[in-house]
């Protein structure tokens, strides 16, 4: 533990965005910065500062690096934006007084108090469940809002009633050493650490839950049935497999490497896999390992893997449309084809946010946490140690470069 670490004042590193991102990603499109943190919660005020030790990576993040209008999660609010509002954006001034103690205030967007700031940053959606994270500002300086994520963090200080000083959570938390989060309900209190934190980031947080929500709750799958998963050996893909082989399902994923796909096979237990690079017909490739046609597709990736997979569908099948990874970089993404198989082929396609299927988390953990200890299920992470790693990690997402749940060490407590 730092010295003077749960009193007073901290230096916190953050990761900012640089500015709004056309194209793929760039480590340089984000930097890192250092100012201070408060690590008291002001009494009478309800919330809880965290040190975050686990942060994820995860390819929706892709989408909020653009000016998003009414999208289900809103845009990071980029460093040349805050600067250009005097150090903050859209939020109340929050005070920091000579204690470290914070003060949520009535002042204007963009005023700085004279011993420094904290910018408030509200997300109103529902997939972020209302979450806020407040972050400091050195003294006579102006705040920066980092990117936000998820990630497991352990509590510092708290005048929530549900957290304690040392309680572990995972939930919406910001990309630095230190976070404020004054709406605490959002977060979920650890009970389980017989298992690696980290697994909050993945197997048991989010992706899990996307994984658990989409196959079972959207797809409706049944023993024996024939099961498509693309970016297979991603965080959430590798889960999917896994449960349709469980249930009895035959299961073939689709990954961008040699190792990826040996991973699909000999850890994950797929029947079978492939490398989408090395097939020019991707529907030809998917005829060949589903001569009978597909049941389920769990979709990931979109683009020509979507038109090659409607054609493969058998009658009355189904696709959870859960992400579009090849299509966030393109600023003008590429048209689907072959829809008029939803008609001939009677399929039902659903596209779904995990954010709706939280409240079966508990019922999830009871499933999933025996199935690990007992080995069933296997989780493979892709750890890059350090938070100034976080920009490279994040971008290796869009390049393939990460080998399972991509997951950023910003402390190990």
């Amino acid at each position: 533990m730092a010295e003077g670490e749960g009193e007073g004042v901290m230096c916190n590193k953050q990761i900012i965005l640089r500015d709004y991102v056309s194209g793929f990603p760039k480590e340089s499109d984000m930097l890192v910065r250092s100012g201070s943190m408060g690590l008291k919660v002001a009494e009478g005020s309800n919330g809880v500062v965290v040190k975050n030790l686990y942060l994820s990576c995860d390819p929706y993040m892709r989408i909020r690096m653009r000016q998003l209008k009414d999208n289900y999660v809103p845009s990071f609010t980029p460093g040349s934006i805050q600067d250009f509002l005097g150090g903050g954006c859209g939020g109340d001034a929050v005070l920091n007084d000579e204690k470290g103690a914070v003060v949520v205030g009535g002042e204007d967007d963009g005023a700085i108090a004279n011993n420094g700031i904290f910018w408030r940053l509200e997300l109103d959606s529902l997939y972020w469940e209302n979450a806020t994270i407040a972050t400091e500002c050195p003294v006579g300086g102006k705040a920066k809002i980092p990117i936000t994520g998820h990630g497991v963090a352990k509590v510092l200080d708290s005048t929530y009633p549900n957290f304690k000083k040392g309680d572990l959570v995972w939930g919406k938390t910001g990309w630095e050493e230190y976070s404020l989060i004054t709406e605490p309900e959002a977060l979920v209190k650890i009970q389980n650490t017989d298992v690696p934190l980290s697994y909050y980031t993945g197997i048991l947080g989010m992706p899990g839950m996307t994984a658990y929500a989409g196959f079972y709750k959207v797809c409706s799958p049944k023993k024996g049935e024939y099961v498509f998963v693309s970016a297979a050996s991603g965080a959430v893909g590798q889960l999917v497999g896994q449960f349709a082989k469980l249930l009895g399902c035959y299961v073939v994923g689709s990954a961008g490497t040699k190792e990826k796909v040996d991973l699909l096979k000999n850890k994950f237990g797929f029947d079978e896999a492939f490398n989408y690079k090395e097939e020019p017909d991707l529907s030809a490739a998917l005829k060949r390992y589903f001569p009978e046609g597909i049941d389920i597709y769990f979709e990931n990736v979109g683009g020509k893997m979507l038109d090659a997979v409607l054609v493969n569908m058998r009658v009355h099948g189904r696709i959870a449309v859960c992400g579009l990874i090849s299509q966030y970089n393109l600023d003008q993404p590429e048209g689907v084809h072959n829809l008029f198989c939803l008609i001939t082929k009677r399929l039902r396609m659903e596209g779904f946010l995990v954010g709706d299927y939280y409240h079966l988390h508990s019922k999830f953990l009871e499933m999933i946490l025996p199935q690990i200890k007992e080995g069933k299920i296997i989780y493979v992470e892709d750890m890059a140690e350090g938070l100034e790693s976080a920009p490279a990690a994040l971008v290796g997402l869009f390049s393939g470069r990460n080998v399972g749940k991509q997951v950023v060490v910003v402390s190990r407590e």
